[in-house]
């Protein structure tokens, strides 16, 4: 009975020895499964914490996980006793919108004797070869992914969105045991499907990597663009704090001195001293309107008025208006047009602004020698160089010569007039006119600058209303032109006390009768006293606005008809045109230029004829 126990014990033992060998395959498969994925895993945990460290890296980063995958996926198979042998891997990437994959990654190159690899296609009378640059078709790589066991794998994100495919050809194994056949095949598909996976997270990640560096370097780069933009503010600032400084000592200076107890200067030192502070005042409105003329061109408010320009007297009189600080530098003025070039559609003033922006320079920079203009033709353009013999330009400050605030250190160190707003408008103007300016200039050899501008504009750039600054201009070059032969009587509202006075005297001298009010409520009263001729008035007003007070004297029948001509501190874009639209009749800006003020008085009360 104990024998037979025995036995039956001996006999049990060899029967359960097939299920243990099996078991243990299975543990030994599991555990390969494991370190091949840990593996894999490891590497492409090294490809990502190197894009993470390196930005250059991480744009080469994916091409290395996927180009890893395939070679991990065969050095783990070639080296296990599975017998998954005589194959090749292939990653193939295409776009969503495309119907076709390309095999862009492979494992090794196949031995000169091996014989290609294809993979059969499901349902379909065809074979895919598996090599570089091989297209395949997406409705074939659908119908292996399908297929059992599959031979193709998605790599796709969260969301669905596809970024490539793991694809595997195995050659069929020469082994009568299907049972075996088919735990290689459930393996091989288990170890693809979680290598496919981990792929996936490795692209997702990477690519996660790269937009928060790619948002770390926009970041980076706007804070170096605001550093920058407030350094150049700062130094804008300081710049124009000096400017400003400089011509306010000499008005205030001056100013002080014509005013001090028992100081009796002749007439000839009061009038060199009025020179002067009209001079420094000149030099502060310049200073303005650049500032104020870039900020228009920047926010694309600038117009320009086409017109045909005679060139020669264009550029004469430009030259005229540098002559003297040419001469008082001893410097020699040169101008050469060619005969050729007669006439040119742009905006006079503009031109005028950029020649003067650029002769002006040119004078600033040069102690000894000789500025010059010349003009002359190429191809469809007309070239206007400014030349000098001055200290020159270096190169590393040629490549901001043209930004905005930028300022020549060595010109600030010598007290040079300039905020480094002049060249930066400049260019900007001749933009607008569809042209260019280009710098050629070598450090104690002088510089040329060119101002290329297109012979011809298109008529449709023409605007309706003109610009304010050609307004002015009109009535600046003209004469008076009514000077009064009878008592006028002018309204004036300005509520600033010097304005107000500096108005009153020089109409006063002119024959006009002014009666001065300081608001709208005197306004108000003085009209059922008085019926002027013309109204002249400020905007900012104590009480009121000035343009809702024109609008009232327009729903008066009584004072509808009476002209209004508004004085006002309002200079930047649009605002000529908002007074005109209030219901003025013209509108002139501080600084009051008497001149104009005086033309303009003489317009609106001359009598109908």
């Amino acid at each position: 009975m104990q024998q037979y126990s025995s036995l039956s014990d001996q006999n049990s033992q060899i029967d359960a020895t097939p299920k243990v060998l099996t078991r243990i395959q299975q543990l030994r498969a599991k555990l390969w499964l494991e370190s091949s994925l840990n593996q894999l895993q490891s590497r492409l945990n090294q490809y990502l914490l190197s894009a993470c460290n390196n930005v250059l890296q991480a744009e080469a980063a994916e091409a290395e996980i996927l180009q890893a995958v395939v070679n991990e996926i065969s050095s783990v198979v070639n080296s296990s006793n599975l017998a998954l042998t005589d194959y090749a891997v292939g990653i193939a990437l295409f776009q969503p919108q495309e119907t076709v994959a390309t095999v862009c990654y492979v494992s090794g190159s196949p031995s000169p004797n091996s014989q290609p690899l294809f993979l059969d296609v499901p349902t379909a009378e065809k074979k895919l070869l598996l090599k570089l640059q091989e297209i395949i078709e997406l409705e074939d790589l659908q119908k292996l992914e399908n297929q059992q066991p599959p031979s193709a794998w998605q790599l796709a994100d969260d969301s669905g969105s596809i970024m490539g495919w793991l694809i595997i050809a195995a050659a069929p194994l020469n082994c009568d045991c299907k049972s075996l056949i088919e735990s290689q095949d459930q393996l091989r598909s288990e170890l693809m499907a979680r290598c496919a996976k981990h792929c996936t997270t490795a692209l997702v990640q990477l690519r996660h990597i790269l937009s928060l560096q790619q948002q770390y370097q926009h970041l980076s780069n706007s804070n170096q663009e605001l550093e920058r933009t407030n350094q150049l503010k700062n130094q804008f600032l300081a710049n124009t704090s000096h400017e400003i400084r400089t011509p306010l000592s000499s008005i205030i200076g001056f100013t002080h001195l014509l005013l001090a107890p028992g100081f009796e200067p002749t007439k000839e030192r009061q009038l060199e001293y009025l020179h002067i502070i009209q001079s420094s005042g000149k030099h502060l409105l310049a200073l303005i309107n650049d500032i104020l003329d870039l900020s228009k061109i920047e926010a694309n408010q600038l117009e320009v008025q086409w017109e045909s320009i005679d060139v020669p007297l264009l550029c004469n009189n430009v030259l005229a208006l540098v002559k003297e600080k040419a001469a008082n530098k001893g410097l020699k003025l040169c101008l050469e047009i060619n005969p050729d070039i007669t006439t040119l559609v742009a905006d006079s003033l503009r031109l005028k602004q950029m020649l003067l922006n650029l002769l002006f320079n040119a004078l600033k920079f040069t102690s000894i020698g000789s500025v010059g203009l010349q003009v002359f033709p190429e191809g469809v353009s007309v070239h206007f160089t400014v030349w000098d013999t001055g200290s020159g330009i270096s190169q590393e400050d040629q490549t901001q010569l043209f930004e905005p605030y930028f300022q020549i250190a060595k010109a600030v160190a010598g007290g040079a007039e300039g905020t480094g707003l002049g060249l930066a408008v400049t260019r900007k103007l001749a933009q607008i006119h569809g042209g260019s300016v280009k710098v050629e200039s070598e450090v104690d050899r002088g510089s040329r600058f060119t101002l290329v501008l297109p012979l011809q504009q298109e008529a449709g750039d023409e605007g309706d209303e003109g610009d304010e600054g050609d307004e002015e201009a009109k009535y600046f070059s003209s004469p008076l032109l009514f000077t009064p032969s009878h008592s006028v009587d002018i309204l004036l509202l300005e509520n600033d006390l010097p304005n107000a006075d500096l108005m009153q005297i020089y109409l006063r001298k002119l024959g006009y009768q002014v009666t001065w009010v300081e608001n709208a409520v005197e306004m108000w009263d003085i009209l059922t006293q008085l019926e002027p001729a013309v109204i002249l008035m400020d905007v900012c007003l104590p009480d009121e606005n000035g343009l809702d007070l024109i609008q009232k004297l327009r729903e008066n029948e009584q004072y509808q008809a009476i002209p209004v001509i508004v004085q006002t501190a309002m200079a930047m874009k649009g605002d000529r045109e908002i007074c005109l639209a209030a219901g003025v009749n013209d509108y002139i800006s501080k600084p009051i230029d008497l001149p104009l003020l005086a033309s303009l008085v003489a317009k609106y009360s001359k009598p109908p004829v």
